[in-house]
């Protein structure tokens, strides 16, 4: 099996080389309004924002950031299949301009976006990134009343485009194929993560006087799991905020095609470098989702709960008759032409190091 992954080095809010209706799932992190690293890049696309934030006049400033991204989530509306889902990890921002002290709900404007675009809201996740900082408790130490509330998550928005659920194929060999373990939809689908730590949003390249880059990065295993919720085998991701390419990677393992955009081609070599390795990062995720099934089916038989389902490629038992023909696929090669890579999959041959009686 082969799948087809393109990177264009250009804004977003311009994505005329895609069709309309030819995306299956979006998955993307994008900058966020009103956290200082980003004010460059939102002051480049639109220069009043930097005139609001001279004025002090944060309100405009927040306003005028989520413009820029409007033009992007306009375009997500167009080339997204009707039924296909838009996934946005998205943080509030908390900031003191002149002298008032206030959070920027970064999530409610994106929200109020999509909905005007014709999406249905679906169930939000929230993602817990606590801090062990001794110092985290804003305002006036132990007396009340003006301390302020430690900021410790961020949301991963859902939208549906269309008041319709995607159309499939009553028979379809990828969506079987596609399925998720029971103990993983059970995790997965909760409306808080708190499994998944966060990543560093500094970038540094050499030779330049550690001159910072910025990418709104997020863990692997973030868009890997959005990917194997809300998509098939074969399916079309896209990331209008491509970053180090963190989506086009999760797509790659998960045998998904992937489009990424991104105005900073300096990514690229640190893209690169990532894919080098991917191989074997392919086979690590497989062997530990695999080996974290087969543990959990040994503890479910230790409590003297039947299992009535084996698995048709792995043989091991599973809790339903929809995991039966779950397929792990790992990277075989690769090929690179201008920023387009060609991926041959091999089906994943799985032994486990545990005897399950």
């Amino acid at each position: 099996m082969k799948t087809n992954h393109t990177i264009l080095f250009k804004d977003s809010s311009d994505m005329s080389e895609l069709q309309s209706n030819s995306i299956d799932l979006m998955i993307t992190s994008p900058p966020y309004p009103m956290i200082e690293m980003w004010d460059s890049l939102f002051a480049s696309l639109n220069d009043d924002v930097k005139q609001a934030l001279d004025e002090e006049d944060g309100r405009s400033a927040f306003n005028l950031m989520h413009e820029v991204l409007d033009k992007v989530w306009g375009e997500v509306a167009r080339v997204l299949k009707f039924g296909g889902i838009a996934c946005i990890n998205i943080g509030d921002a908390t900031r003191k301009i002149g002298k008032n002290f206030q959070l920027y709900p970064n999530h409610v404007k994106v929200s109020n976006s999509f909905q005007n675009n014709g999406f249905i809201v679906l169930p939000s996740i929230l993602w817990r990134k606590p801090t062990n900082s001794p110092n985290k408790f804003l305002g006036s130490g132990m007396l009340p009343p003006n301390a302020y509330v430690t900021l410790e998550h961020e949301h991963i928005l859902i939208f549906r485009k269309g008041d319709i659920k995607r159309k499939l194929p009553t028979k379809s060999e990828n969506r079987y194929n596609s399925a998720f373990f029971w103990e993983e939809r059970n995790k997965w689908f909760t409306d808080v993560w708190e499994d998944i730590k966060g990543v560093s949003q500094k970038i540094y390249k050499k030779n330049q006087n550690k001159t910072r880059q910025r990418s709104a990065a997020f863990p692997l295993e973030l868009p890997y799991r959005l990917i194997n919720m809300f998509s098939l085998i074969e399916d079309s991701i896209l990331d209008p905020f491509w970053g180090t390419g963190t989506t086009s990677l999760a797509a790659m393992i998960s045998t998904r095609n992937s489009i990424g955009y991104e105005i900073n081609s300096g990514f690229m070599n640190l893209f690169r470098k990532k894919l080098s390795k991917l191989k074997q990062l392919n086979i690590d995720v497989n062997n530990n989702r695999l080996d974290q099934h087969v543990d959990f089916i040994s503890r479910y038989k230790k409590r003297l709960k039947e299992v009535k389902y084996t698995s048709t490629h792995y043989k091991f038992p599973v809790i339903t008759k929809q995991e039966i023909d779950c397929l792990l696929y790992v990277i075989n090669n690769y090929t690179e032409k201008k920023n387009k890579f060609i991926l041959d999959h091999q089906k994943f041959e799985y032994e486990s190091k545990v005897k399950i009686d």
